[in-house]
């Protein structure tokens, strides 16, 4: 892991708050452990973890005025120059515009501002300190330094309402630390803490101006070319050297047994149209992809494919795959996995900051980093920015532009094969369309009252169920009465205080769906991490989300509109001979692998729901966990188990873990120091 971490206090001087710390436990100093100080005291921040240097930038104008950018940032230091002048003045949404993924930290005398990204892919959290506030882009080290506990409630809604931002609010997994929204920054003042929202929101009052879909492609194009440009523009990295041979293995297989990346840049091919993108633009833009440090002739690109061997149905894909990589500026990788590489099958690894329903796919993701090169781009994210969701249906509706419903519905009806559907889905959209949004929050806290669960199948069953402002989780149905009955009475009271900012239903449901992802994909690169590898998704950088973001809706929900929009993309930098079937979808689903991995894993996943922490937390019945995994090995499609398995996993993890961030701390002081302590009232300690 890495982060950044600081502090703003208003008694900094008085309290002996610096870049040396204060003074903690025998005599030594408070500072995170294996940590690069970038600025002291008043207000210091320092950046924790396996940095490379060309990550961490620091502009000074003087030592009260200076910009740090951690990440990948296509700013020159003549552009953070001016953008520090400017952000003086308090304008933010500048220090959010430069291409790639980073974080912006901007000290003006006093006054820190830090900004966290559109996605949720890289967050900033916080938390009362010291008179003051700290602040870091990981949960943990904050929940160390106060040794905060458990936040049951929001445990509990990540279970019941994951996709429902009502229900999470501003909380994280730890008492008392907190996360700013996607598209906020973090201004602190002398220790004074405030959000500012740095990107606009469309008004509910008026309707937008439809953009012209051209136009849109073309900027979706830009900042796509210019994301992967600015990432083959950093200096390469060279993993740790190979420490020799061992015989019968070849330099790719010692790589791989070790977990060591191969030099150079390559990138995911699945087969379908995200990765495909991405792989071909690096391949093909200058830069020279597998080229260390700038010299040399340059090699090519390293695609990766993993098929899947344990579970069919996506060979479609490994073909395409295949076809694609057939370019002489590719060099194409299969990654086989059996049943080792099943979801489940893997339960080790290492502590994350958060917990997320990816940890129990890690395994599997790890067997295909292994053999990928040091710094991999990965489609991740392209269906949620570039995909309509069906709420979007009622966004149109809203906007008096009912024909444009005609192509999805009917793509529905084919697939269900019934008249009916058009009236149907029709009818939900007017409906959502007519709902207020606590009218909403009200009907989602009735249905986990009454453990209302069930839901239609196939497309048109989750597209109906979809055309809601809120809607319970997976997992929800495997919660107590007393854990829904806390999330119920928290989405009422949220319903009655706070507002969705003037967005429209659809547009708030994408945005919640693309926070959630994002989240997970976090808790996916941290326990799937390979030593020396940077994992790249361009589609979650600001410039590619707020460019995705003016793409019309008119055009989104069209059927294929994701592989039609990446196609014009890539024609239109050359690119135009790809195989028949691209951008098909693929009619495998992850379920199957899923169901498969439970039945082989269904011993050591009782094992772990022995003696579940989650009931000692009084979120689950332990009984009703073991036989429902049972129930999931004997062949029964049971939803929302990753989501319990996942979370069960990081207790336990979190709980066994000994160490802590930061030094000088009495006892070495860390989160949750006494364990599973459950309040009565814990659940409702939030709100």
């Amino acid at each position: 892991m890495r982060w950044l971490v600081g502090w703003s206090s208003a008694a900094a001087r008085a309290a002996g708050l610096g870049s040396a710390g204060s003074l903690g436990h025998d005599g030594e100093t408070l500072h995170p452990v294996g940590s690069q100080l970038l600025w002291g005291d008043p207000d210091p921040l320092w950046a924790v973890g396996d940095w490379r240097p060309d990550e961490v930038r620091v502009v000074k104008a003087d030592e009260q005025n200076r910009i740090a950018v951690l990440g990948i940032c296509g700013a020159s230091d003549e552009d953070l120059r001016r953008g520090l002048f400017t952000a003086r003045g308090g304008a933010l949404r500048h220090l959010t515009n430069w291409p790639g993924s980073y974080t912006a930290v901007v000290q003006v005398g006093r006054r820190v501002t830090v900004c966290g990204d559109l996605a949720g892919a890289r967050p900033v959290f916080h938390t009362p300190w010291a008179g003051g506030t700290a602040f870091a882009t990981a949960a943990l080290p904050l929940a160390d330094l106060i040794e905060a506990n458990l936040d049951f409630g929001h445990l509990a809604a990540l279970l019941a309402a994951p996709d429902v931002p009502a229900a999470l609010r501003d909380t994280t997994p730890y008492e008392g630390v907190r996360r700013i929204p996607p598209g906020h920054a973090l201004v602190l003042r002398a220790g004074a803490r405030e959000i500012a929202g740095y990107d606009p929101v469309s008004s509910l009052a008026v309707s937008a101006v439809p953009a012209d879909p051209d136009r849109a492609v073309d900027a979706v194009r830009d900042a796509l070319v210019e994301a992967v440009r600015t990432r083959l523009a950093a200096p390469r990295h060279v993993p740790d050297l190979d420490p020799g041979p061992v015989p019968g293995m070849g330099p790719a297989e010692r790589r791989a047994r070790r977990g060591m990346p191969v030099p150079g840049i390559g990138a995911d091919l699945s087969g379908g149209p995200a990765s495909a993108t991405l792989a071909l633009l690096a391949a093909g833009l200058p830069g020279r992809p597998g080229t260390l440090l700038g010299h040399g002739t340059g090699e090519r690109l390293l695609a990766v494919t993993f098929n899947d061997l344990a579970v069919g149905g996506r060979e479609a894909e490994v073909q395409r795959a295949g076809a694609l990589a057939a370019d002489p500026r590719l060099h194409h990788v299969v990654v086989t996995g059996a049943e080792e590489a099943l979801p489940y099958a893997d339960l080790d690894g290492p502590l994350t900051d958060e917990p997320g329903p990816s940890l129990v796919t890690a395994g599997r993701h790890r067997a295909r980093l292994a053999a990928g090169s040091a710094d991999h781009f990965t489609g991740h994210g392209a269906r949620q920015v570039l995909d309509a969701h069906p709420a979007r249906l009622a966004d149109l509706l809203m906007d008096r532009r009912r024909r444009h419903l005609v192509r999805p519905v009917a793509a529905l009806a084919r697939a269900d094969g019934s008249v009916l559907v058009t009236a149907r889905v029709y009818g939900a959209a007017r409906r959502l369309a007519r709902t207020p949004y606590r009218a909403g929050l009200e009907e989602l806290a009735e249905r986990l009252m009454r453990r209302r669960f069930e839901e239609p199948r196939g497309a048109v069953g989750a597209s109906l169920a979809a055309l809601t402002w809120a809607a319970p989780g997976p997992a929800a149905r495997w919660l107590t009465g007393e854990a829904l009955a806390e999330v119920s009475v928290l989405l009422g009271v949220e319903g009655d205080r706070s507002g969705t900012g003037g967005q429209r239903p659809g547009e708030h449901r994408a945005r919640a769906a693309l926070a959630r992802y994002a989240a997970d994909l976090r808790v996916l690169e941290q326990s799937a991490e390979i030593r020396s590898q940077r994992l790249h998704a361009p589609f979650l950088d600001n410039q590619v989300v707020r460019a995705c973001r003016e793409l019309p809706e008119a055009l989104r929900v069209r059927p294929g509109a994701r592989a039609e929009i990446l196609r014009t993309v890539l024609e239109s930098t050359g690119i135009t001979d790809l195989p028949p079937g691209w951008g098909t979808p693929s009619h495998a689903s992850s379920a199957a692998a899923a169901r498969a991995g439970l039945r082989l894993s269904a011993e050591p996943l009782l094992d772990l729901f022995s003696r579940p922490l989650l009931a000692d937390a009084g979120l689950v019945d332990g009984g009703v966990v073991r036989e429902a995994l049972r129930s999931a090995a004997a062949g029964a499609t049971v939803e929302g188990l990753a989501d319990l398995v996942s979370l069960e996993l990081w207790l336990h993890r979190l709980l066994s873990r000994r160490g802590t961030c930061w030094t000088g701390t009495p006892a070495r002081s860390r989160a949750v120091p006494a364990g599973i302590q459950r309040r009565r009232d814990a659940l409702a300690s939030g709100m």
